[in-house]
């Protein structure tokens, strides 16, 4: 089965509440993961806000996104 994100939920700070496809709910605490170019931006808490779900796994608008495989190991 392949994993993805089909649920998620803002927490605060940069923490996200996600669900996914295999029935399994995890908090994700991002802070700590927010490194290069391409992440700088999420570090403004408004934009890490504005996160969406695209094909598998959440997406920003600047491309910025994160493997399912990694969300899930991460998650508690």
């Amino acid at each position: 089965m392949f994993l993805e994100v089909i649920k998620a939920k803002y927490l605060g700070d940069y923490r996200l509440l996600l669900e996914f496809n295999d029935g399994v709910t995890k908090e994700v605490d991002l802070q700590n993961k927010l490194d290069g170019v391409v992440f700088e931006p999420l570090k403004d808490k408004k934009y890490f806000q504005t996160f969406s779900i695209k094909f598998n796994t959440i997406e920003w608008n600047n491309g910025a996104d994160f493997a399912p495989e990694y969300l899930y190991e991460i998650g508690k």
